[in-house]
């Protein structure tokens, strides 16, 4: 089995997080995508934060027929700050020697790696899939891990990705750029400005039903 994690706060989700989950799944022909929405992020903002309920079920309703791609509270269940190797080794745990995760991220979140908790012992346990924007040219290995954790890297050609011998491997694709943001998406309903095409049409429903992100 290869299941590919794709966590976030998901606040709310929107087109960008789909279109691109559905070309990494293509492109690593992955059995799976887990959408994980976190419960609390250590690196984001702490206030404000939509409750998990409502992310969740905007997940569900954006993600509904396409049998590739599932969601699982599995951070929200464990409650406090989210940390991706907790959710990592969980997932492992499930899954055993039978299971080989992808975790995927985007490139500005990888960039921060080395202040995610047990980052190490992370890169140690699954593959790494950064999704990257077209033209963008990434730092070194050496300027994301630092010299002496990027001096165990080798680059694989036939692969495209660089890998430690026997380890894991990290992988930089570009994905298709769509402009859109979560952040920009909570700006605009709270002006009364349309949101609609930049989140699937159940999800904006929703949003409109429970009146989310409007100014107090």
């Amino acid at each position: 089995m290869k299941w590919g994690i794709f966590g976030g706060t998901f606040d709310p989700v929107h087109l960008g997080h789909l279109r691109c989950a559905e070309e990494i799944r293509e492109a690593f022909t992955l059995d799976k995508i887990i959408f994980v929405p976190s419960h609390r992020q250590p690196l984001k903002r702490t206030g404000g934060i939509t409750p998990f309920p409502h992310r969740a079920e905007m997940l569900q309703l954006a993600i509904e027929g396409n049998r590739f791609f599932k969601l699982s509270d599995i951070e929200h269940r464990r409650g406090g700050t989210s940390y991706s190797i907790e959710t990592i080794e969980d997932f492992l745990s499930r899954g055993g020697k039978a299971c080989t995760l992808y975790f995927i991220t985007g490139q500005d979140a990888f960039q921060d790696i080395r202040l995610w908790k047990d980052w190490r012992r992370l890169l140690a346990r699954c593959h790494f899939i950064v999704m990257t924007r077209p033209g963008y040219e990434p730092k070194s290995l050496e300027g994301i891990l630092g010299a002496p954790d990027a001096a165990g890297y080798r680059y694989a050609k036939r692969e495209d990705c660089y890998r430690k011998p026997g380890g894991k491997a990290l992988y930089f694709r570009t994905t298709t750029f769509l402009d859109i943001s979560s952040t920009d998406i909570r700006r605009r309903l709270a002006h009364g400005d349309s949101i609609r095409f930049l989140v699937p049409e159940p999800v904006r429903a929703y949003i409109t039903r429970r009146r989310l992100y409007k100014k107090s």
